[in-house]
């Protein structure tokens, strides 16, 4: 698999993970919800850049 798919399957990992932890668990406060996304996604891209960046 070339770079750009798996890039694309990791994106697709983390929209899924977004969606999953705001239905989940912040579906009615705002200011956590952000703060779990923001956190979320420096995490992914972390992992991303620690393990698939060549």
């Amino acid at each position: 698999m070339g770079k750009i798919g798996s890039g694309a399957i990791f994106a697709a990992i983390m929209v899924i993970t977004i969606v999953g932890v705001d239905v989940l668990f912040f579906r009615h406060h705002t200011s956590e919800r952000l703060a779990a996304n923001v956190g979320i996604v420096l995490v992914a891209a972390a992992f991303y850049w620690r393990f698939f960046k060549h």
